[in-house]
C-alpha cells in the first residue's frame, strides 16, 4: 500500500496480475514479509474485496501483529476520515484466517513446483526475507531488512544460496550511517534539551518496531538520569503491541532472550498510556504516537496542536513516504503545512531528524549483494535517483547486472535450468585420453645449515582432459551427451 495516497492509488494495480480478475489462477501464493502497512495494507482488500482465495504465507509474529496494524488503519481511515473505499473489520478477520504461519528456515512446498523458505530480516519483530525456488531457478525477495542489530532484534541472517535473482529494498540506497552510539546520543540530547526547557516531545512512530527500541533506550536513560518526566504511549494500540512483544520474546535478539530470566525488556517502568484529554495538559512530556509518517491518526492530531509552540520538538526517527506530513517535515523546515484546501498548520516547533530507521543502509545492501552473489539484482522500494546511483555501483564494483524498474515496467531475467543427461560410451571413452601439457618451473631449496639457497629447475606436468560432445534433446526421450561420431552415425541411419 502507498502511504502517500488516500484514494484508489493507495492500492497496487491488480489488473496487471489478471485482467479477468481470476487471481487464484494467476497466482500460486502470496508472501508477506512483515506487518508494516506499506507491505500488508492492501491484503484484506485483495482477498475479501477482489476475491483472491489462494494460500498466504507469513511468519508467526507477522500473523499475530498484522491485524493490529490493519484494524488501526481501518479505524483511522473510516471512522475519522470518512473513507468508504475500504475493507471492513470483518474483512481483516476473514483474511487472516486464510494465512499459513511459517517458522524461519522452514522449507514449504507450496505446490509441485514452488518451494519457499523464510530467513530472518531484522527490521521488525517477525520480518523475513523469502527464498523461492521453481525447478533450478531461484530468487530471494528481501522485503525490508536491517544488516545491523538493534536493542531488541538481531541482524538479518541468510544462507549462502545459488540465486538467479535478488530483489532487494533500496530505501537508503546512497546513505551510509554513522555509529549507532552517536545516533542514540544525539537523540537523547535532543529529547533532554526539550523537556528541560518545559517542552513536549512528539515521536511519531509505528506502534511496532522503532517504538519498542526507542522505549528501551529512553527507559535506560531515564533510570540513569533519574528523570521524572512522563513518557506516554498513545491509545491502546502500542500498549497492546508491547504485550505481544513480551509474548513473542523468542523472536527477539539473543541478548534480550538471555536477560528474560531476570527481567523482560518490554516491562517499561517509566511509560504509561496517554489520553486524548491530556494533549493540552501543562508541563513537559514525551509522547509516542502512531502512525509514524504523520499521514493521519493520533500523531497528526497531536502535531496540529503542538507544532505551533517553539518549545516543543518533533523528532522523526524513520523513513517517510513522499506526500506525507512526515516527509514534508524531513524535506526542510516549513513554516506552514497545507493538509488540504481548508486546513493549514503553523509550524514553529523544532524538527529533529534521526537515522533511527530499521532499514539497512547502502553499505548493508552492498554487503548482502556481495555475500549472495546472485546472477541478477532488481532494486525496489526506493527513490529513483538514489536507486540509479546504487545500480551503477553494483554493476561497477560487483559486476552483477542490476535493474531499477519503474512501476508497471516488465523486466525479463534468464533463469537457470539443469538437465540430467546420459553420456554415450564413445563420449566417455574420448574423455579418458590423456591430454598432457608440460611447463618448466623453478624452486628454491634452503640449506639445513642455513647456507645459501639453491635454485633448481622442475618440470611441471598437467593433464587437463577436455572432450567435445553434442547435447541431444528430443521430445519424450532422455537427454544424451554424445560424441560427434555417434551423432553422425545416428544421422545416417
Amino acid at each position: 500500500m502507498h502511504m502517500g495516497y488516500h484514494d484508489h492509488r493507495r492500492y497496487p494495480d491488480f489488473s496487471l496480475i489478471s485482467n479477468s480478475g481470476n487471481f487464484d489462477h494467476a497466482l500460486t501464493c502470496i508472501i508477506i514479509t512483515h506487518f508494516h502497512l506499506d507491505h500488508v495494507g492492501a491484503l484484506p482488500y485483495f482477498t475479501e474485496v477482489c476475491g483472491y482465495g489462494g494460500p498466504i504465507y507469513m511468519t508467526h509474529p507477522t500473523k499475530v501483529l498484522a491485524p493490529l496494524m490493519l484494524e488501526d488503519y481501518h479505524k483511522v481511515m473510516v471512522d475519522r476520515m470518512g473513507d468508504e473505499e475500504q475493507f471492513t473489520s470483518e474483512n481483516v478477520h476473514s483474511c487472516m484466517e486464510k494465512v499459513i504461519a511459517v517458522d524461519l528456515k522452514q522449507t514449504i512446498q507450496v505446490d509441485g513446483d514452488l518451494e519457499i523458505r523464510a530467513y530472518c530480516a531484522g527490521h521488525v519483530l517477525g520480518a523475513a526475507m523469502f527464498y523461492a525456488r521453481v525447478g533450478d531457478a531461484a530468487i530471494v525477495y528481501t522485503g525490508d531488512y536491517n544488516m545491523t542489530p538493534d536493542r531488541y532484534l538481531g541482524a538479518a541472517q541468510i544462507d549462502r544460496l545459488q540465486l538467479d535473482l535478488l530483489i532487494t529494498e533500496s530505501t537508503y540506497a546512497t546513505t551510509i550511517r554513522d555509529s549507532k552510539f552517536a545516533r542514540e546520543r544525539e537523540f537523547l540530547k535532543a529529547v533532554h534539551t526539550c523537556i528541560a526547557s518545559g517542552g513536549k516531545v512528539l515521536i511519531p512512530t509505528f506502534a511496532l518496531g522503532r517504538a519498542q527500541e526507542l522505549c528501551i533506550l529512553l527507559e535506560d536513560y531515564w533510570e540513569r538520569m533519574n528523570l521524572k518526566v512522563p513518557i506516554y504511549f498513545s491509545g491502546g494500540m502500542t500498549i497492546q503491541a508491547n504485550m505481544y512483544s513480551k509474548m513473542l520474546i523468542s523472536w527477539t535478539s539473543q541478548k534480550v532472550k538471555e536477560a528474560y530470566t531476570t527481567r523482560n525488556a518490554f516491562d517499561f517502568k517509566h511509560v504509561c498510556s496517554f489520553d486524548r484529554s491530556m494533549i493540552h495538559a501543562p508541563g513537559p512530556c514525551v509522547l509516542f504516537a502512531t502512525p509514524g509518517m504523520i499521514n493521519g491518526g493520533f500523531s497528526l492530531e497531536v502535531f496540529k496542536q503542538w507544532a505551533t509552540s517553539e518549545n516543543n520538538l518533533v523528532t522523526l526517527p524513520g523513513y517517510c513516504v513522499a506526500g506525507t506530513v512526515g516527509h514534508k517535515l524531513m524535506s526542510g523546515k516549513p513554516t506552514k503545512i497545507d493538509l488540504d484546501s481548508e486546513t493549514k498548520i503553523d509550524v514553529r516547533c523544532q524538527i529533529h531528524q534521526l537515522a533511527f530507521s530499521a532499514h539497512t543502509d547502502s553499505k548493508g545492501i552492498m554487503d548482502l549483494v556481495k555475500f549472495l552473489s546472485p546472477k541478477n539484482v532488481i532494486l525496489v522500494h526506493g527513490e529513483k535517483p538514489k536507486m540509479t546511483t546504487l545500480k551503477g555501483k553494483i554493476q561497477a564494483e560487483l559486476g552483477i547486472p542490476c535493474y531499477d524498474p519503474a512501476n508497471n515496467e516488465t523486466v525479463s531475467i534468464e533463469s537457470t535450468h539443469y538437465v540430467k543427461a546420459d553420456a554415450s560410451a564413445l563420449f566417455v571413452q574420448s574423455t579418458l585420453c590423456p591430454n598432457f601439457s608440460f611447463k618448466n618451473g623453478t624452486a628454491k631449496d634452503e640449506s639445513e645449515l642455513g647456507g645459501d639457497s639453491i635454485t633448481t629447475s622442475k618440470l611441471q606436468i598437467c593433464d587437463v582432459r577436455v572432450s567435445e560432445g553434442l547435447l541431444v534433446m528430443e521430445k519424450n526421450k532422455k537427454t544424451n551427451v554424445v560424441h560427434q561420431d555417434d551423432f553422425f552415425e545416428r544421422s545416417e541411419t
